[in-house]
């Protein structure tokens, strides 16, 4: 804390409380005095400062749109990404008292569609990532075969169960392919239910902008409403056609019209499974991470989609008007 302290100017001494983790880091609760702020400790490989450039312009869009964001702080030398002495990444941002929301509540669908809607109506065009490299392959490829040899053959607890959902991914993944850079915009990537959050007043709060890049919205919108309303391998068609109903009402540009566009969905969810696999038998990982990885694993598995819902949830929104 006291590079941090040194770095910010502050004055004050300062606290930390230990926050939530996900794949990518660790947030912490820091007090400096009467100010609360949310220091992100990177696991992963930091963010270029294209990416930080992109999230930070994206981000004033987002607010004048009205898209609810913690903001991002600049060390005193104008840097928004640290290095501590050991080697550590830290970001900083602004801390907001937020809590899950609620899943069930008879609003939540139109009010998630609205938001996407309008991210992407303000979202301007971008064929490459920030840095200019072609769009990341993590949401439009899948693993070859051969790579899930060496997990599926650990003996884990999970291998069984990992197995069982293998012999689907080729009827899975069939459709998985990369979509047109000519409609590809600045998307989050990453809208799950712990990404958006909500204020003591109900409002919508959107976290977590590390993955920010090109999406086709329409991809974005389908990964959305399997990461909001299937659990368990159950879709809640209801509740995912109330989404996409507003999304539509709310001018939002993309549309799913083929099974193309469930790509992000399928091939994130694929990628992750089996990068969490490999971590949880890596005995040089730390072991936070195998650890996490291993609760990870649990939850990939039991909501890795079926060749079914998405064909039920396709036949849904080419049904909406």
């Amino acid at each position: 804390m006291a590079y941090v302290r040194e770095a910010f100017g502050w004055d004050e001494d300062v606290v930390a409380f230990q926050g939530p983790r996900g794949a990518l880091g660790q947030i912490w609760r820091l007090e400096a005095g009467p100010a609360r702020y949310a220091l992100k400790e990177i696991f992963a490989e930091p963010p270029s400062e294209g990416l930080i450039a992109a999230e930070l312009a994206f981000a004033r869009q987002a607010a004048a749109a009205g898209v609810r964001l913690p903001a991002s702080h600049a060390d005193r030398d104008g840097r928004y990404l640290l290095t501590t002495p050991d080697g550590t990444w830290l970001r900083l941002y602004d801390w907001a008292d937020l809590r899950p929301v609620e899943l069930t509540a008879q609003a939540t669908p139109a009010e998630l569609g609205a938001l996407l809607a309008r991210l992407h109506r303000c979202a301007p065009a971008m064929a490459s990532e920030p840095d200019g490299r072609p769009p990341d392959p993590w949401y439009d490829r899948v693993p070859a075969t051969h790579a899930w040899a060496k997990v599926s053959a650990s003996g884990a607890s999970w291998a069984a169960r990992l197995a069982d959902r293998l012999a689907i991914l080729p009827e899975l993944c069939a459709a998985v392919a990369p979509a047109d850079p000519a409609g590809l915009i600045v998307c989050h990537r990453d809208l799950h239910p712990e990404n958006v959050l909500a204020d003591p007043a109900g409002g919508l709060v959107v976290v977590d902008w590390d993955n920010l890049g090109p999406a086709a919205p329409g991809r974005e919108l389908a990964r959305a409403l399997f990461d909001w309303f299937c659990d368990n391998s159950v879709a809640d068609l209801d509740a995912m056609r109330g989404m996409y109903e507003a999304y539509v009402r709310a001018d939002g540009p993309g549309r799913i019209s083929e099974p193309a566009d469930f790509s992000m969905l399928v091939a994130s969810r694929v990628n992750f499974l089996l990068v969490q696999s490999r971590v949880a038998i890596d005995p040089e990982a730390e072991p936070r991470h195998r650890e996490w990885a291993e609760r990870e694993i649990d939850e990939a598995l039991r909501i890795l989609p079926t060749p079914r819902q998405l064909a039920d949830v396709l036949e849904m929104t080419l049904k909406t008007p």
